[in-house]
């Protein structure tokens, strides 16, 4: 009986050990992730220094060294999941003074 009931209990708190798994998407949830992404990307490398976020469209801004960079920031902020569309506004080239 014992077993049974915590079976029970841990059936019902399944959702809460699983973490963000079934976390809802929020758009700063959408925004943790994607910071995250660019953030240790080695094309990126942390240029896109502005991320906003407003019903899972997701604008990026910032100054990154190549195009491969700016690319890849769209590349990596579309396999979030929630986001509907990318904006990527970031500059290609060296920063200014």
């Amino acid at each position: 009986m014992r077993k049974l009931a915590l079976i029970a209990l841990l059936a019902g708190a399944a959702p809460l050990i699983g973490g963000q798994k079934n976390a809802p998407v929020t758009d700063d949830r959408i925004l943790d992730q994607v910071r995250m992404k660019l953030s240790t990307d080695q094309d990126v490398k942390g240029g896109a220094d502005e991320v906003t976020v407003r019903d899972g469209v997701v604008t990026i801004k910032g100054r990154v060294d190549t195009e491969r960079g700016k690319n890849k920031a769209t590349k990596l902020a579309k396999k979030i999941k929630g986001v509907k569309s990318v904006d990527n506004e970031l500059v290609v080239g060296p920063p200014t003074a």
